[in-house]
């Protein structure tokens, strides 16, 4: 299991066509790669959260568009990907009393790793409740 603390970036867009595109393809040019994301939409808005490969210079860019967005520290984890992984990251979460406010996570279906973010309640004691034994 790979471990680490990152920087998600929470985006808030319009929700309507080309707009996720948009987003992707600026990125793009900029050789940011996006390792990880998830939407959740309103009426209005859409709420895109991802870990990218440059947070630093993807919240620049979202700034001087004019991009109302917010960046938090979130865990990734690298692990194997069968049945009962996410079961035992819970279960140590739990037993370190580290709620998990929101993950999300995506592997192919012949894929041998898989990737979890997770926003827990306290990110450092959440990664030391992941790396002990």
């Amino acid at each position: 299991m790979k471990c680490q603390i990152a920087t998600q970036l929470s985006v808030f867009l319009a929700n309507k066509p080309g707009t996720l595109a948009e987003v992707c393809e600026t990125l793009a040019g900029d050789q940011i790669n996006i390792f990880a994301m998830t939407i959740s939409d309103t009426v209005d808005h859409a709420v895109v959260r991802m870990v990218c490969s440059d947070p630093q210079k993807a919240l620049a860019i979202f700034e001087e568009r004019g991009t109302l967005v917010v960046d938090q520290q979130v865990i990734t984890i690298e692990d194997k990907n069968c049945p009962g992984t996410l079961g035992q990251i819970a279960r140590k979460m739990a037993a370190h009393k580290v709620n998990i406010e929101y993950a999300y996570c995506a592997s192919g279906p012949s894929a041998k790793t898989g990737l979890v973010v997770l926003r827990p309640s306290d990110v450092k004691k959440g990664l030391k409740a992941l790396v002990s034994r």
